[in-house]
């Protein structure tokens, strides 16, 4: 195993987005993006163990602080997806990872007016033309794209 971190440098590219994949689960892989980033001083403005983390964080209960020792040792996607799956205090069958994945990937503001509230206000931030955000993965890979020079 490398010493090297295999980090990206969010200051200038984007994590991947909460759709990507590792072991079934969506989130993981940008929040690893993010852990990674951090520890070498390259996270911008993303943040990890952020909200959007802790519904992944909540479902596996995985310890975020020792998830991020794991990472600073210098494991890739495989060997943390191990670590993961040794670690997890709630061990999850693939067809409960499937579907809380794919409703993560649906999920919108929750019903509550505040919610609604914010989630409109960011969508009217990144575009005032855009009708067809209605998820989280759909406003942040606006939000990724249009952060990093792209236009909504």
């Amino acid at each position: 195993m490398s010493n090297t971190i295999p980090a990206i440098d969010l200051t200038q590219r984007p994590p991947r987005s909460l759709r990507v994949r590792l072991g079934g689960y969506v989130i993981l892989p940008r929040m690893l993006d993010k852990g990674r980033a951090e520890l070498i001083g390259k996270s911008g403005d993303f943040h990890y163990a952020c909200p959007m983390d802790q519904r992944w964080i909540q479902f596996t209960e995985v310890d975020p602080v020792a998830l991020k020792a794991e990472l600073a040792t210098g494991k890739g996607d495989g060997e943390i997806l191990d670590w993961i799956q040794a670690n997890a205090k709630h061990q999850r069958e693939p067809w409960e990872i499937q579907q809380w994945s794919e409703f993560q990937e649906r999920r919108g503001p929750d019903s509550d007016e505040e919610s609604f509230a914010f989630f409109s206000k960011y969508v009217n931030e990144l575009s005032k033309t855009r009708k067809d955000l209605k998820t989280w993965a759909d406003v942040l890979d606006l939000d990724d794209f249009v952060s990093y020079g792209g236009k909504a």
